[in-house]
């Protein structure tokens, strides 16, 4: 905090040094400024979150230091985070996280009996291993107190920068605007009512693609452009070697819209010079949902352009229209904005209905929401004990803290949470790379209090910079002592992606721990030694908010000493020749615009992949159908099932007739749905010429269940797909095939469900003794 959220830091130093002190609990590998004014500094593992607030947990329940009577009231999900973290003893505890037991009872002994309980998280949760499954745990804790919405109590899950609360607010990090659920059919309508477009155009079809996969789709080339605003990623990205080929790539055209010429617009075909805060009018959200209003104070700079005006100007050149052809963005100024923000709050968590620019002006902000109700804004949330988790009206049905999957409504539905908070678990998980003797320290990045992010700004102040000119490498005094390296001394860290050379500062840190700035990049480089953090950090990143594992990874200290007849250690910067092979491969980008395409060189072709997938699509119906035409005839002796098999057969020819005109719309290769469809059939139904025996009948039923899943795969991945097409016939057509393949999953599950325990637990004559008589006494035994 002391280096991330300073006006918060200088608040807490005021209180610390008052008549009543309150107690400090700090998590944090590092002795930082924080930590050393800290009742109790746990000093865990990087990577190990989860574990030690679980072990918490574990000492609050144990301890009866729960509030049992709002937990009955307003909390769902008890029982289920008490069976994981019984597991997590303060003895198991010290053994993942190396926190000895002691300082971790006497952190869970404070957590429980304070009267008031204000928690705080920013990047030293997020982008560490199990990034989301760790903030849940912070809100537990809060939950378990029943201290969530008293006075003196809060938790500020702590946001990077000044606009990034507004961004989740609206929508632009990942999110839909106001909070909205893209799985909720009536929120999507809502926004998409409001935009006047047609439902099918609101890109809700899955969550917003995230940078990592961006990056990919870069690769593959199905993106060829890349618009990069008011970010730095040649800096602020993980695995910077990767990312410096991927947007260097020769076939990307590259935009980037920045204030200053960053090392990502260093390499950018165009640069859109932007305005910064003091030169443009807005609104920003604090953590605590103060909104509050920005004015201009002064004109850009040049042909600098406030962001708001350079979108409103490619929305114009572009001629985006709403459904009945009116130019979709009308907004000519910020203010405007702002009152169309207001419509699409209304009735949301953050409803700013009545807020006006005249009222955000000359004060200290207003607190959403700010309605009818509260037109002034409302101090605290949740003092009520309801909370916005009623399945219609919740931002999200949750997901899966391991694997990421989103839950579906159903699921959601059965945890019944009706206006009730949820107590999220999740077990540890040893993070992705760990120290080995090739790489044996573990690293973690983090903020410096004179620098902030990229340094795009800092970095050009001069007494920012003066006060810390250039990264260092923090590291422990018995590594430093095992590696004989003395205060100052430049050393080389290497890990799996990339090296950098660092002077090296001693102590403050975890035997075992390595730590470096992110800030620096090389815009102002005076040398040609690699310093960012980023070279070395893993590209992992966690399955539920995507943010990248930067606290993560392991890597090795080399002294950068000159051995006989060999050149000195040194870690060589790669952003220079990165420039410069840009200037020199998109020149046809200087060019004049009548320069034709044969002129830059051989087009590569580009292939869609639809056209394969509807193609085996097709194929794995028409199979179905055979599927079903065999078993018919074989499932004589179970007229049930028999019948059945007959409706399967009649509907899988209705989804055929709905996939028609789509195969005409958008045509097929069957090629390759052809072997492998054949394949997998061969392999999950052999050659049986009647299904008599009821353990075969099952069998049978097992192996249609198995492909009708096989065909649910490839309607999965249509269904987005018809969505992203803009075609409400394809739409309706993968729709009603979806359905109804879930119609005969439905079935065929019955069925086993049906037979499986006369089948499988009753003894009876086996299937080939059936038809040859045994009169001895040991086949009458057997009868």
């Amino acid at each position: 905090m002391a280096h991330t959220q300073t006006v918060l830091w200088s608040r807490v130093l005021d209180r610390l040094e008052g008549p009543r002190p309150p107690k400090l609990i700090v998590i944090d590998p590092r002795k930082s400024d924080t930590a050393m004014r800290a009742t109790v500094h746990l000093s865990p593992k990087v990577g190990t979150n989860v574990a030690l607030l679980n072990g918490l947990q574990h000492l609050l329940i144990k301890n009866g230091w729960i509030n049992m009577e709002y937990l009955s009231k307003h909390v769902v999900g008890l029982e289920s985070l008490q069976r994981v973290v019984d597991k997590y003893t303060p003895q198991r505890v010290e053994e993942i996280t190396g926190v000895p037991e002691t300082q971790l009872q006497k952190a869970a002994e404070i957590l429980g009996t304070t009267s008031s309980l204000l928690s705080t998280a920013l990047q030293g949760v997020y982008q560490s291993n199990q990034a989301t499954a760790a903030a849940c745990q912070i809100n537990n804790i809060n939950l378990m107190r029943g201290l969530i919405g008293r006075p003196g109590s809060g938790i500020l899950q702590m946001n990077g920068q000044p606009t990034a609360q507004n961004n989740r607010e609206t929508g632009c990090d990942g999110e839909y605007p106001g909070f909205r659920n893209f799985q909720n059919s009536s929120h999507m309508q809502e926004i998409a009512d409001i935009w006047n477009i047609d439902y099918i155009k609101l890109p809700h079809w899955n969550q917003p693609t995230h940078i990592e996969n961006m990056l990919k789709y870069v690769a593959e080339g199905s993106i060829q452009m890349f618009w990069i605003s008011g970010t730095n990623p040649l800096v602020s990205l993980p695995h910077l070697h990767k990312v410096r080929e991927l947007l260097t790539k020769p076939d990307l055209f590259v935009v980037t819209q920045d204030i200053f010429l960053t090392e990502t617009a260093a390499i950018s075909d165009v640069v859109l010079p932007a305005a910064q805060w003091g030169e443009k009018t807005g609104c920003f959200t604090n953590v605590d949902r103060t909104v509050h209003l920005s004015k201009k104070a002064v004109e850009p700079p040049g042909e600098a352009r406030a962001d708001l005006d350079i979108w409103l100007d490619f929305a114009s050149r572009m001629d985006f229209r709403d459904k009945h052809g009116h130019p979709l963005i009308t907004f000519t100024k910020p203010e405007e904005v702002f009152d169309a923000w207001k419509e699409m709050s209304y009735g949301r968590p953050l409803d700013c209905s009545e807020m006006t620019y005249e009222k955000l002006t000359g004060g200290s902000g207003i607190q959403w929401p700010c309605t009818k109700e509260y037109p002034q804004g409302k101090e605290r949330l949740f003092d009520d004990g309801k909370f916005f988790t009623d399945t219609d009206y919740c931002e999200s049905f949750g997901h899966d803290l391991e694997s990421g999957a989103p839950y579906t409504k159903a699921q959601y539905q059965a945890i019944n949470p009706a206006g009730r908070a949820i107590l999220k678990a999740a077990h540890y998980k040893i993070p992705f790379e760990e120290p080995d003797n090739q790489f044996p320290l573990r690293l973690t990045t983090g903020r410096n209090v004179y620098h902030f992010h990229t340094r795009t700004k800092t970095g050009r102040s001069r007494k920012l910079q003066d006060a810390y000119p250039e990264p260092i490498l923090q590291v422990s005094t018995a590594d430093a002592h095992a590696l004989h390296l003395t205060e100052g001394e430049m050393v080389i860290v290497r890990s799996r992606r990339g090296s950098v050379e660092l002077p090296a500062s001693i102590g403050n840190i975890n035997e075992g721990h390595v730590f470096i700035p992110f800030h620096f990049g090389y815009f102002d480089a005076r040398d040609d030694r690699a310093r960012a953090a980023n070279e070395l950090t893993i590209e992992q990143w966690d399955p539920v908010s995507k943010q990248p594992s930067f606290k993560s990874g392991a890597v090795c200290i080399e002294k950068c000493v000159q051995k006989e007849d060999e050149q000195n250690n040194h870690a060589q910067e790669e952003q220079t020749t990165a420039v410069k092979r840009v200037k020199k491969e998109k020149k046809w980008a200087e060019r004049p615009p009548e320069t034709s395409k044969s002129d830059r060189g051989e087009e590569p072709v580009l292939v869609r992949r639809l056209e394969l997938w509807i193609g085996a699509t097709h194929e794995s119906l028409e199979v179905l159908l055979d599927i079903y035409n065999n078993l018919i005839p074989r499932m004589v002796h179970d007229l049930e099932v028999q019948a059945g098999l007959q409706v399967m057969c009649r509907i899988t020819r209705d989804i055929l007739q709905h996939f028609e005109p789509v195969i005409d719309k958008y045509h097929e290769s069957r090629h390759y749905g052809r072997s492998v469809v054949q394949r997998l059939k061969d392999a999950i139904f052999p050659a049986v010429d009647e299904a008599t025996d009821p353990y075969e009948a099952l069998v049978a039923l097992q192996s249609l269940d198995i492909y009708l899943t096989y065909v649910e795969g490839h309607l999965t991945a249509l269904l987005p797909a018809s969505q992203a097409a803009w075609d409400g016939e394809f739409l309706q057509a993968i729709s009603f095939a979806q359905s109804n393949i879930q119609r005969q999953k439905a079935w065929a599950n019955q069925h086993i469900k049906v037979k499986s325990p006369q089948t499988l637990l009753v003894p009876m004559i086996a299937a080939e003794d059936l038809n040859a008589p045994d009169t001895s006494m040991a086949g009458r035994r057997k009868t």
